[in-house]
């Protein structure tokens, strides 16, 4: 990379990683952005201890503090990161991220496991969290779902479900989320306010489910340089105004 990126993208599954494509093409017209990938094996262990010193191995190469992104686990990932390392943290932003941040699709998915088939749970999570799509399209997803639960960083498994508690970030912080997400509800999103700090912003959508940055990515990002934005002046950077501590995002995400 010849200059060094002002955003880094943390992805934790390599099958989901479809989803953010369209954000991180509308951030990159105003920013320079790097995607940090974590993969594993079937055989491997999850390890987020370890994935956050890969992360810091990596981000050794950067000069200045970066602004971090990252969706559900990528999100919590960089949650621990900033925890451990928030000198090499300009910003935090979090999508699908509740107030108990380990919670992911996974962590639901292996509750409603031992009552329905694996194929049958697939089924309806792919509903659940994308909504009403062609059967086609169903399978489709359905594929991408089995490939996360085998080779993503999620904790989750029908043994154990990790539970990670909520304290105040120690750098300029952002979380976003839908309102119909079944995953990350209202209230989970909602119960960060008593964590956030002076200029932290949370970003509510009406609609979307758990993957509303796919559904409506150009809104997305405009929210998110806005935030960036009212760190330091970005002169290229055309945003909407920004307001106050929550943001409604008022536009429908499946015009």
């Amino acid at each position: 990379m010849s200059k060094l990126p002002d955003v880094i993208w943390l992805n934790t599954s390599p099958s989901l990683q479809c989803f953010a494509q369209p954000l991180m093409y509308q951030l990159s017209h105003k920013m320079t952005v790097a995607l940090w990938e974590y993969h594993q094996t079937q055989d491997e262990a999850s390890s987020l201890d370890d994935a956050v010193e890969l992360l810091q191995d990596y981000l050794k190469s950067c000069e200045q503090p970066v602004h971090l992104v990252g969706h559900s686990t990528g999100g919590l990932l960089g949650l621990l990161y900033t925890r451990k390392y928030p000198e090499k943290v300009k910003s935090l932003t979090v999508l699908a991220v509740g107030v108990d941040a380990g919670i992911d699709w996974q962590a639901h998915y292996y509750v409603h496991r031992p009552f329905l088939s694996r194929q049958k749970t697939l089924n309806s999570f792919a509903y659940n969290l994308f909504g009403y799509q062609k059967e086609y399209t169903i399978k489709r997803l359905m594929k991408i779902l089995e490939e996360d639960l085998n080779c993503s960083l999620s904790p989750h498994s029908l043994f154990k479900r990790l539970s990670i508690p909520p304290e105040r970030v120690p750098v300029p912080f952002m979380v976003c989320g839908s309102m119909d997400d079944i995953i990350v509800d209202t209230d989970a999103l909602h119960g960060w306010q008593p964590y956030l700090k002076e200029g932290d912003r949370l970003c509510e959508c009406p609609e979307g489910r758990h993957f509303f940055h796919f559904f409506q990515p150009q809104l997305v990002a405009e929210q998110i340089l806005n935030f960036w934005q009212s760190l330091h002046p970005l002169d290229s950077v055309d945003v909407l105004p920004k307001s106050v501590d929550t943001l409604k995002l008022n536009e429908s995400l499946y015009q």
